[in-house]
């Protein structure tokens, strides 16, 4: 029996093992595939305090509509009519206007610098390396449309403690070289950063590990026995596993494993990919975002990663070509060199997202036993440590050194 048992091997789940074994507690995480295999494996592993604006945002689920047929579009809603799907979609429309976006705006914000100065710590303190290095993201535009918009979006985020930078087409490219030269301009924010994001799960997991924690992955959870408001016990295809308390982390998986517990949790699959390239002749030393492409793109220390899409598709893991060569097709207006690069790897994942922008950090009130933290989108890395922080004081019986009632799974 453990103290308590964690529901995958994600970034959420091994920062929460890692953060409670730190306190002292007896942790079992369980994993269906390996450690980091999912989301967390082939993600831009960008840290983006800059991002604080939420998926649910003015304009955002017109747009999706409006590139409903064009499956190569950046943003593609595939039209699959069931009644979660229907619930989320209206939820999200609902949590699109500006006066939601703005209350969850500080939320995102000061859960994001949070998190991104415990990535500073485990860097020059957690012993491993995970090509962690701060030196702020670029996002750059085409045009000028796109540019103006970008600009306002940065002075909105500068009031919740985000620090900008302006650059107009020359500037930009004298800082980052790689660039082509029609782009317009561009915004720099320092306070971003960027890591291998496999690299710092994987390693988290072994430095949880040596504190104690005990890990069993390929191990798929069937179903759960409870009693009144205690889940007694969680059955898997390796064992039946006890614990006092059951924390769930399953990202996009979440709400299929709360369905057999009768816990509606409203979370849709978004797909991303991404495609790792050999590194170019010229290749950028900085951290890039394209939004008008939805496109980041990461340099890591031996190889190139264009990272993209956001599909709202349900758990549907196939690859479309079509959307993996238009990440690179994209990027290539951007960017010199991308032309004879040899691909790697090219990856999918799912990434869980809610319809208001949120992750749920959130003990269930159906049980007693049970804390849910899931739903990050496509933070999930930027929010790991601290979401690994919050549930384990929750956990414990903490005060939460965040309010987290605006996270909390009954909101929905």
């Amino acid at each position: 029996m453990s103290d308590i048992l964690i529901i995958g091997g994600g970034v959420i789940g091994v920062c929460t093992a890692h953060e409670l074994a730190k306190r002292g507690a007896k942790v079992m995480l369980i994993e269906q595939g390996e450690i980091s295999s999912g989301a967390s494996y082939g993600n831009g592993g960008l840290i983006v305090p800059s991002h604080c604006v939420p998926l649910a945002a003015p304009g955002v689920p017109l747009q999706g509509l409006k590139w409903m047929f064009n499956p190569e579009s950046p943003f593609y809603i595939k039209p699959h009519f069931n009644f979660e799907f229907l619930e989320w979609m209206l939820l999200f429309a609902y949590a699109s206007r500006r006066g939601p976006m703005m209350r969850a705006l500080p939320v995102l914000s000061e859960l994001l610098l949070s998190s991104g100065r415990i990535f500073d710590e485990i860097a020059r303190e957690g012993g491993f390396p995970f090509g962690y290095e701060q030196k702020g993201t670029l996002a750059v535009f085409l045009t000028q449309r796109a540019l103006d918009k970008g600009l306002e979006e940065a002075h909105l985020v500068g009031g919740f403690g985000v620090e900008t930078r302006s650059l107009n087409g020359t500037e930009l490219c004298e800082l980052e070289p790689a660039l082509r030269a029609e782009v317009a301009g561009g915004i720099h924010y320092p306070q971003d950063a960027h890591i291998d994001p496999a690299g710092f799960v994987i390693g988290l997991a072994e430095k949880a590990m040596e504190l104690g924690v005990k890990i069993l992955t390929h191990t798929e959870v069937m179903r759960f026995e409870t009693e009144g408001k205690k889940i007694n016990q969680v059955q898997t295809t390796r064992g039946d596993f006890t614990a006092d308390q059951v924390i769930l982390c399953a990202g996009a998986w979440s709400p299929v494993v709360l369905r057999e517990l009768e816990i509606n949790l409203p979370i849709q699959a978004a797909k991303g990919y991404s495609i790792t390239l050999e590194t170019p002749e010229i290749s950028p030393s900085y951290p890039l975002m394209f939004p008008e492409a939805r496109v980041v793109v990461t340099p890591f220390k031996d190889r190139l990663r264009l990272a993209g899409t956001l599909e709202l598709a349900g758990m549907d893991f196939s690859i479309q070509s079509r959307r993996v060569d238009a990440i690179r097709t994209n990027s290539a207006k951007y960017l010199q060199g991308l032309e004879n690069a040899k691909v790697t790897e090219i990856w999918r994942g799912l990434r869980p997202c809610t319809p208001d922008g949120l992750p749920v950090i959130s003990r269930a009130k159906q049980f007693d036993n049970l804390i849910v933290a899931a739903g990050h989108a496509m933070l999930g890395m930027s929010l790991g440590p601290i979401t690994g922080k919050l549930t384990s004081q929750l956990a414990l019986g903490e005060n939460p050194e965040m309010d987290l009632a605006p996270l909390r799974l009954e909101r929905f």
